[in-house]
């Protein structure tokens, strides 16, 4: 984790958030430029080595000055994300998917493949700029306010996942109360801190029991309290990440939009997806949902177009194969769910007490399964619910 490092601190957060307060406002999106700049290819460096970290900021590079190019109504946006897709593939799904293809004698295995740093939350940020310029719902902007927008470090690696009509009014127009900022920025530093180190790494004593050898000759009773345990963790560290950096983007004035409320309190699992990873969740239904045709299609198009924006959202998160059904388990919940709410009869029903016990139940249970095809290899995770179930 970048974020809990004296690096991230010491050397670009708080030099970057002061001098974006007293440099005059011509200087600020250059200023974040550098930082972010020089952020990148710092971790970049540690995380794939010297080569190929700076290559990793080459094609970040590359892919944000291409982006100048766009224009309303421009086959250059088209370009611009069949790119970011081809760039996204070839460095994090070619050896998963020529894998799947070619067996495990695989020829074309890229046995030197690295992941870049961030590349699949600044892939969404490519494509969401790319098609809102092609549409007109996004104006150019500045050379410096874009590269500002794109090279922002605090959600560069792990989001929130940022739209550039948000970014560059609070880019322009920053808040000046310091004092307000900075103590808010730093409780919710703080919150995303304790979040990762007392409660996401304390769970990690369970979840690390959840392999192929422990599960198997664990305690039946014990396999539900270990994925329970790892629902917590990944909640606490998913949000710690966000807490932080929305704590860091206020120390500079801006306010990011949030990423998780409270999602395990919900109802019904359409509701956990409007407050769990909520910048991914809006992105899938606007770039995903939305252009397959939604929910103004056929009945049977509407689950189809839910099930493939979840069977995204499961390969977004990992070249596996435990993604994919990850995201097909959410997506068939979505679509049941979708089928319980529309059936005759049901229009302005209002549940009762009971009954959204009930569903908070049936959502926490559907969700925290699901987690066993993300943390878990498939025949692992087939013999956990083996396990669980037959004992």
């Amino acid at each position: 984790m970048i974020f809990n490092t004296f690096s991230y601190f010491l050397l670009f957060l708080l030099p970057a958030a002061v001098g974006f307060r007293l440099l005059a406002p011509k200087w600020r999106a250059p200023l974040l430029v550098v930082s972010g700049a020089s952020f990148y290819l710092f971790f970049s460096l540690t995380a794939v080595g010297g080569v190929a970290g700076a290559l990793c900021l080459g094609l970040f590079l590359w892919e944000a000055w291409f982006s100048r190019l766009y224009r309303p109504g421009s086959r250059w946006c088209l370009a611009g994300i069949a790119q970011a897709l081809l760039i996204l593939f070839i460095f994090k799904y070619w050896n998963f998917a020529t894998g799947l293809a070619r067996g495990a004698d695989n020829p074309w295995h890229w046995a030197g493949a690295f992941l870049p740093l961030g590349i699949s939350f600044f892939t969404f940020e490519f494509i969401h700029y790319a098609q809102d310029r092609r549409q007109n719902r996004a104006e150019a902007g500045g050379f410096w306010e874009y590269f500002a927008f794109i090279l922002f470090f605090p959600t560069l690696v792990a989001g929130p996942i940022k739209r550039y009509q948000d970014f560059l009014p609070a880019l322009r127009r920053p808040s000046t109360d310091w004092a307000t900022d900075w103590e808010r920025g730093f409780t919710r530093i703080l919150s995303g801190l304790v979040k990762k180190f007392a409660v996401a790494d304390l769970m990690t004593a369970f979840t690390v029991h959840l392999n192929a050898a422990d599960v198997a000759r664990a305690e039946r009773w014990v396999l539900p309290l270990w994925l329970v345990a790892y629902a917590v963790k990944i909640y606490f560290d998913f949000s710690g990440y966000s807490d932080i950096a929305i704590g860091s983007a206020r120390l500079f004035g801006l306010k990011v939009k949030e990423n998780f409320d409270w999602p395990y309190l919900r109802t019904n699992i359409a509701e956990f997806w409007r407050h769990w990873h909520m910048s991914l969740t809006r992105w899938l239904m606007d770039y995903v949902f939305i252009p397959l045709g939604g929910s103004r299609v056929a009945l049977p198009r509407i689950y189809l177009n839910i099930i493939a924006t979840m069977f995204v959202s499961g390969l977004w998160h990992g070249a596996g194969l435990n993604f994919v059904v990850w995201g097909l388990w959410h997506g068939c919940a979505l679509g049941i769910h979708r089928w319980w709410a529309h059936r005759p009869g049901r229009a302005g029903a209002v549940p009762t007490v009971a009954g959204r016990a009930a569903g908070w139940a049936l959502t926490f249970v559907t969700v925290t399964l699901g987690w066993a095809w993300f943390t878990m290899d498939i025949s692992t995770a087939l013999l956990f619910f083996r396990r669980l179930i037959l004992g």
